[in-house]
C-alpha cells in the first residue's frame, strides 16, 4: 500500500536504479521503494536534481515544500497524467458563468458549515450547532463569492470561540483567529493542520481530470492553486479539527512541543511528528459511505474531487459530503 512520505531531515534525495534514496550529511542513507510512496512532503533542507524530478514525474509523485515553521510553502506537481481538455473547459465554463460559480462555491461554505455543527454536537453544544444550521437559510440571498468568504469566516470566527468549551486545556485556548503569523499554540495548530490538508486535497485532485488552478469559493489568480482550498473547506473541521481536538484532550500535544518566536507561534519537530502521526491515522480511519461501503477519508476527497467531475458533466448537481456524526 502506498504512503505519504515525510522528510525532515536535512541532506539529499537522488534516485538510484528504481529506488529513492534518503542520504544526511553524515552519509546515513535510507532507500525506498518508488512503489511504496504516492506523495512526499519535505520539511528538511534537502537537495535533489532534474533525474529525480524526471523519476517522480514518471511515477506521479507529488513533492510539497513546507517551510522551517512548517508551513506549506510549493509543490512539484507533475505533468497532469489523468489530461482532459472537455472537463478543463467545463470547469473554466462554471467559473466564467457567475450562477454556476455561485452554486458551487455555496456548496462548498455550506459542508464546512454543516460539518462545523456536527463537532458541536459532538461536543454537547446543540443550541449553538442549531444556529449554525439555520444560519444557512441566509445563503440563498448572497450574491457573490465576497459576500460568502464575509459569511464563512463570521460562522467560522463563531465556531472557533466554542472550543474553550470542547478543549479541556488552560494553555489551549482560542481568543482570536490569526493566521499570519499564528500567535499562540491553538493558531499554530490549526494552521499546520489546514497546511497538511491543502496538500492531501491536491494530490487528490492530481489523481483525477480536475485542473486544481479553477477554484470556485477562492478566487483564481495568480495563486497557483485554489480547488484545493475549496475542497479542503468542506473537510477542516472533521478532519484537521477532530485531530487537534482528540491531540489536546489526551494531552498527546503539550507546551513544550511548541516555540514563540518575536510573537509568532510554530511547533517544534517533534510535535509536527505527533500531530502528522494523529492526521495519517485519521486518514486511514473509515466510515460507511452510500453506495460503495466502507471508505476511508483519504479516499473521500478523490470522491469528491469525482462529485464535482459528475457535476460539470451535468450528470449530478454537487453537494458536500457531511459526516452523519
Amino acid at each position: 500500500m502506498k504512503r505519504v512520505l515525510y522528510i525532515f531531515q536535512s541532506g539529499w534525495l537522488r534516485r538510484k536504479d528504481n529506488t529513492l534514496v534518503l542520504e544526511d550529511g553524515e552519509g546515513n542513507r535510507r532507500s525506498i521503494p518508488v512503489e511504496a510512496v504516492s506523495d512526499i512532503n519535505v520539511f528538511g533542507e534537502i537537495t535533489l536534481n532534474t533525474k529525480l524530478l524526471n523519476f517522480l514525474s514518471h511515477h506521479h509523485i507529488t513533492l510539497h515544500f513546507f517551510n522551517y515553521y512548517g508551513y506549506y510553502t510549493g509543490s512539484f506537481y507533475p505533468r497532469e497524467y489523468y489530461n482532459s481538455g472537455l472537463i478543463t473547459l467545463l470547469q473554466a465554463q462554471h467559473y466564467l458563468e457567475p450562477q454556476k460559480r455561485l452554486y458551487l462555491a455555496k456548496a462548498f461554505v455550506m459542508g464546512g458549515i454543516l460539518n462545523m455543527a456536527k463537532n458541536l454536537n459532538r461536543y454537547d453544544l446543540k443550541e449553538e450547532a442549531d444556529i449554525f444550521v439555520e444560519s444557512l437559510a441566509s445563503l440563498k440571498d448572497m450574491e457573490d463569492t465576497a459576500q460568502l468568504m464575509a459569511y464563512e469566516g463570521n460562522m467560522r470566527e463563531r465556531y472557533y470561540s466554542k472550543w474553550n468549551e470542547i478543549l479541556k486545556s488552560d494553555v489551549f485556548t482560542f481568543v482570536r483567529r490569526t493566521r499570519r503569523p499564528p500567535d499562540n499554540p491553538i493558531n499554530a495548530l490549526i494552521s499546520f493542520g489546514n497546511s497538511l490538508l491543502y496538500v492531501s486535497a491536491l494530490s487528490a485532485i492530481y489523481r483525477t481530470h480536475l485542473d486544481p488552478r479553477i477554484g470556485y469559493l477562492h478566487e483564481t489568480n495568480r495563486r497557483s492553486f485554489t480547488l484545493n482550498l475549496d475542497l479542503a473547506e468542506v473537510f477542516k473541521p472533521i478532519i484537521v479539527d477532530r485531530v487537534i481536538f482528540r491531540l489536546v484532550n489526551r494531552r498527546q500535544i503539550t507546551e513544550e512541543h511548541f516555540s514563540i518566536d518575536a510573537n509568532m507561534a510554530y511547533m517544534t519537530e517533534e510535535g509536527m511528528k505527533i500531530f502528522i502521526q494523529e492526521y495519517e491515522s485519521k486518514l486511514r480511519d473509515t466510515i460507511y459511505y452510500r453506495n460503495i461501503g466502507k471508505v476511508s477519508y483519504r479516499r473521500l476527497l478523490r470522491i469528491e474531487c469525482y462529485k464535482l467531475y459528475k457535476h460539470f458533466l451535468g450528470e449530478v448537481p454537487y453537494s458536500p459530503f457531511v459526516i452523519k456524526d
